[in-house]
């Protein structure tokens, strides 16, 4: 299992620059990949174009640029223009964010989403490769290709947690983004099922790409009252909210990595037992704490690579 870690959004004037010193420590550290969040901040894939030209060695990776706002031809020759100034090291992940954001704030329809995905992929995904795209479906029609140069193979992640999306995953992407999805629920319900898909498609064994909260702590109580508070708007969303249901899990504190040294390590190590390929920790600890966190992801990163 590959460990990297998913960078807190940079803000002011100076937040590429502060993107460009966090993504530089990252990869100095020696941790596989970096992931940025698309939300209301930073355009993702911009921003690691700059921020990440001239950092060599780490991939990058958005986790997630939501898809309903850009037509896929438009995020295809993104992307590619991001993996060119990145020399190939780019990881695109995409996902379709969620109801109360596409249609309350963007003024889209989120109706069939898993369809809108499938119509999604089934442009970006010839482009990404070069080809030319010919489709009319129900919500896409595209008619072009893209002179785009590329670095390579741009591999597309979806963030995927229900059996529909899973299943998308498998059968056209390279794998899937999880975020606040415990343990369990990856072990019964993610994996296998992504799996499958992938396996029935013919395709090879999928990305699994876990993301969590992580701090090495004497105060876990705290700690986790911390996560609680920061990351309490991820127990309410639909998506998430399913995800946490099916862990038995009241809130993200009850999936949080939280605990001394050994505690810490293990969990993470536990989620490599059930097959999870990347794991992406979401430091929020400071001061001691902080440094311990970080001490106990650079060893981890050391024996996995």
């Amino acid at each position: 299992m590959r460990i990297g870690l998913y960078l807190n959004e940079s803000s002011g004037p100076d937040a590429i620059t502060k993107m460009g010193e966090k993504i530089a420590r990252a990869a100095g550290d020696g941790f596989a990949s970096a992931w940025v969040s698309n939300i209301f901040g930073l355009d993702a894939l911009t921003a690691l174009a700059v921020a990440g030209s001239q950092v060599p060695h780490i991939e990058l990776g958005t986790a997630v640029v939501p898809t309903y706002p850009r037509h896929p031809a438009v995020l295809a020759q993104q992307a590619l223009t991001t993996s060119t100034a990145l020399g190939g090291r780019l990881a695109l992940g995409i996902g379709l964010s969620h109801q109360v954001v596409i249609e309350s704030m963007y003024g889209y329809s989120y109706d069939k989403p898993a369809r809108h995905m499938r119509e999604y992929l089934s442009v970006l995904l010839p482009l990404l490769r070069g080809e030319q795209v010919d489709f009319e479906g129900e919500t896409l029609n595209a008619h072009l290709g893209l002179s785009t140069p590329g670095a390579g193979e741009v591999p597309v992640l979806i963030a995927a947690l229900a059996p529909r999306m899973l299943r998308l995953a498998g059968e056209m992407a390279d794998g899937t983004v999880l975020w606040m999805t415990g343990p369990k629920t990856v072990a019964d319900h993610v994996i296998p099922t992504i799996t499958e898909a992938a396996r029935g498609a013919g395709r090879p064994a999928p990305r699994i790409v876990c993301a969590l909260p992580v701090a090495v702590t004497a105060d876990k109580d705290a700690a986790r009252a911390r996560v609680g508070e920061v990351f309490a708007i991820y127990g309410q969303l639909p998506s998430y909210r399913a995800m946490l249901d099916r862990e038995g899990a009241e809130g993200p504190a009850d999936v949080a990595i939280v605990g001394d040294e050994d505690e810490v390590a293990g969990q993470i190590e536990e989620l490599a037992k059930i097959g999870v390929t990347d794991f992406a920790a979401a430091t929020f600890a400071s001061g001691d704490d902080g440094i311990r966190t970080r001490n106990v992801l650079k060893t981890l990163a050391a024996q996995k690579t």
